[in-house]
Parts: C-alpha cells; structure tokens; sequence
C-alpha cells in the first residue's frame, strides 16, 4: 500500500540526531523548555504551523491537499529525575536527570513523521495534528493540553501514540484492542495512638503494630476480594514512623498506589481500603486517616482502530505481536476518552545491544534500528485513518 513506502534514509539519520540531542538534555514535566525550542525550529524549518500550549507543549497541524479525516499524533517530552548509568556516547549532561522511558525517541519519530507527512501534503488526505506533550510522568501534561483545545482547531476523530518497550523485539509493534495501561491512583495513610516509653507499652497506643496488620491486611483485597481473572494492584510504597529504639511511635506514616484496568473494579478499591483500615484502627484502638489521589485513568484502544489497523501493519510486513496489557500507567488515556484512541507499542530490545532494560531503570536504552519502524507506524497511521468513512467501537 501506498502508505507503508520505506523511510529515507536522510529521515531516519534526521530522527536519531534528533533523538540523541533530546537525550543529552533531558527535562522534566513542565520544564521541558530545551525540547520544546528544538520541536518549534523543526516545525518551523518544515513550514508545518505550531503553536505554544500547556507552558511547554507544542502543537502542530500539517493539512493536506485533500479532504478527509483529522488525526492526531501524540509524543511526550519529558524525563525522569534518575541518573544515567548506560556509559553511552551520548548520555544525559545533566545530573540527576534521564530519558529513562524513551521520551527522547517518542518525540524525535513524531518529528521524523511529520517530515514525511509534510513532503507529501500535495497527497496527504486530511490533516494530521502533531502534539508534543509535556509532563507525562508527571503531574500530567496531557489535560491542561485537553482544556487548551488541541483536539478541536481543527476537530480530531482519532488519536495513536507510540510508546518504547523493551518486552518486545527490536522492530516488532504490539497492539492490542482494549485495555493496555491502568489507572493510577495514589493514596496516604496516617495511623495515630498514643506515644511512650518503650518499657511501658501497657499505657501507649502502638502506631507501629497497627499499620504493619494494616500493610498486611490490605493485600486481602488483591488476594481475596478480587476476581483472579481480573487485575488489580495495591502497593505500599513508603512507611516511616517512631523516633528511637526505647520509644513507641505515636503515629505512622504510609503511601502506596492503586492500579486497575477495569474502571468499575478502580472505583471499588477506595471503599475496600476505607473498610479495612477502619477496622483495624478499631482493633488496635488507634486512629487511621487516608487519602486517595486520582490519577490517571486506564488507557483503553478503541478495538476497532486497533484490531484493523493490525491488519494493515502486519500486511505491509511489520511483525504485530498482541502486546500483554501492563499495570503501567499513561495520561495518553484522556487524549482516548475524547475520540478513539490508539496506544502502540514499538520493540526496542536487543539483547546483543544490552537493550533490554525497562523503563525507568538507568541502564534503559533502546535499540535505534527501530526508529523507522515506529516512524513508518505513525505516517501509516495517518494515511490509513484519514481515509476511513467512519469509525467504528
């Protein structure tokens, strides 16, 4: 098909510049003010019109010479506060600070493909908008983009993004209809009893004993209270209490997250949590406060887009492998709720190359070979879902 042409080569060099210059100075949510400059000057240098959202979020709009659909193609800019140990060439600059989750190649494919799309407007049914988002790790750049109104000058009936993952081979992309990411929310737990001497406990409230059965008695809502066919995590993250050896604590302090695919089992979870705690506050004869946070929500692809466009993809010679969904979280779910949505996963991992580190880690890195297939995704993408009739759940 006339979509799946091979990249130039001149594109692809263009792309891991791009990406290694992104590497060198990596940025965190909202301070992605480097990146941001470079995106402009490429858009800018490609004729493509763009404009500032969201503090540093870029938008840009390629429109074609033909009628069709409005597309959207997602890439985040920002990095991780983790100091890189992979000993590349090209290594962060800046301590404390790593494209540890592939930000750096999400942005530079998104420039590589608007390359392409913009050489061919002439051809190019539709539009595609470019968005460049900030603060995917957080606190989240995806809604302050939303309430700037990037799906709606001019109006998006689709939106895809790809996202590194060093689970599948180099070159391979996964894809699978519904859910792919969870939901992600946060809580915090306060235990307060009385405080004493550690020789008299008879006439203290232990803060200490009370939050371990709480840590405990939490994991029954995984373990007990949840389908087992059906995925749902609950982690303590942080626990700090007491002040010395000889003292008992007064008070506990907890913080974990909780993560689902299924929006109905998400909204049952903070009940669950409220019920436990209270009941072993009762026991032990403390005091419990807790918060949840909401966080992102799952990223779910729209089964019709994904399942159809797997076709196209493998029939052009691209392996799709039906990717295991994680409990991983994204705020790419907001850009989905509005309109159909696609989240793809590009392979990165070579084992002769050590790219087999995930997210997160300060040995991630990726294997740059398949930099022209994530490009070739995202310009097929265009092509294909700019010329639907319609769309279909």
């Amino acid at each position: 098909m006339d979509q799946w042409r091979p990249i130039p080569a001149h594109v692809t060099q263009r792309v891991v510049d791009l990406r290694r210059a992104i590497h060198r100075r990596p940025e965190l949510g909202f301070e992605e003010h480097e990146t941001a400059a470079l995106v402009e000057g490429e858009l800018a240098a490609l004729g493509i019109s763009h404009r500032r959202v969201a503090g540093t979020g870029v938008v840009g709009v390629v429109r074609g010479a033909r009628g069709g659909r409005v597309v959207a193609l997602r890439a985040d800019m920002d990095a991780l506060p983790i100091d890189e140990r992979t000993g590349l060439a090209y290594a962060s600059e800046v301590p404390g600070r790593m494209h540890a989750c592939g930000h750096d190649a999400h942005t530079a494919m998104l420039l590589g493909a608007a390359r392409v799309l913009a050489a061919d407007r002439e051809h190019l049914r539709g539009s595609v908008v470019l968005l460049f988002q900030p603060a995917e790790e957080g606190p989240g750049g995806a809604a302050p983009m939303l309430e700037a109104g990037v799906l709606d000058d001019p109006p998006v009936d689709a939106a895809a993004m790809l996202h590194v993952d060093a689970r599948l081979p180099a070159g391979t992309l996964g894809i699978t209809p519904g859910p792919v990411c969870a939901a992600a929310d946060e809580f915090g737990i306060v235990v307060r009893g009385r405080g004493g001497h550690g020789a008299y406990p008879h006439t203290a409230l232990d803060a200490i004993p009370a939050a371990a059965a709480m840590v405990l008695a939490l994991q029954n809502i995984a373990a007990r209270e949840t389908d087992p066919l059906r995925s749902v995590v609950l982690t303590i993250g942080t626990i700090e209490g007491g002040y010395r050896n000889n003292v008992i604590a007064d008070t506990v302090r907890m913080t974990g997250t909780l993560r689902a695919h299924d929006p109905d089992l998400r909204e049952g979870l903070e009940p669950k949590v409220r019920r436990i705690l209270l009941g072993i506050a009762a026991a032990y004869g403390v005091e419990v406060d807790v918060e949840v946070i909401r966080g992102y929500p799952p990223v779910v692809n729209d089964r019709f887009l994904a399942e159809e466009f797997s076709r196209v993809v493998s029939g052009n010679g691209i392996p799709v492998i039906a990717a295991e969904p994680t409990m991983g979280a994204e705020d790419f779910a907001y850009f989905a709720q509005r309109v159909p949505g696609l989240m793809m996963r590009l392979g990165i991992r070579n084992e002769a190359l050590g790219t087999v580190h995930s997210g997160h880690s300060p040995l991630f890195a990726l294997d740059e070979a398949a930099l022209p297939v994530g490009i070739a995704a995202l310009v097929g993408f265009v092509r294909w879902a700019t010329t639907l009739p319609e769309y279909s759940r």
